[in-house]
């Protein structure tokens, strides 16, 4: 059975920082890219960054680069997202989610996902 589960989130000031861990199992870890994404109430779904499983290439979204790291450790079938100089506008359920490129996570066609950690920001 396909399963991911996030962990890390909670409750952090404005400028505080957060390292979330996306636990893979039941699928071939290295030759999936990995991402994650976010949502918050009454907003649409957004992307925050994704690695590939090729060359280990990372992208991030325009609204969290130079604050966000992602990152993925095959041996431990775990992808990290280490979140630095949080802002109130973070605040949202971040989940993780594979697909077999990253061109699919880019158009959100995941083939699995996570049910999400949440990450709330106090200004």
């Amino acid at each position: 059975e396909v399963q991911l589960v996030e962990s890390g989130g909670g409750l952090v000031q404005a400028g505080g920082s957060l390292r979330l861990s996306c636990a893979a199992s039941g699928f071939t870890f290295e030759n999936s890219a990995i991402g994650w994404f976010r949502q918050a109430p009454g907003k649409e779904r957004e992307g925050v960054s994704y690695i590939s499983n090729s060359d280990g290439s990372t992208y991030y979204w325009p609204s969290v680069k130079g604050r966000f790291t992602i990152s993925r450790d095959n041996a431990k079938n775990t992808v990290y997202l280490q979140m630095n100089g949080l802002k109130p506008e973070d605040t949202a359920l971040y989940f993780c989610a594979v697909a077999t490129s990253t061109y699919l996570l880019r158009r959100h066609e995941y083939d699995f996902w996570g049910q999400g950690t949440q990450v709330t920001v106090a200004s």
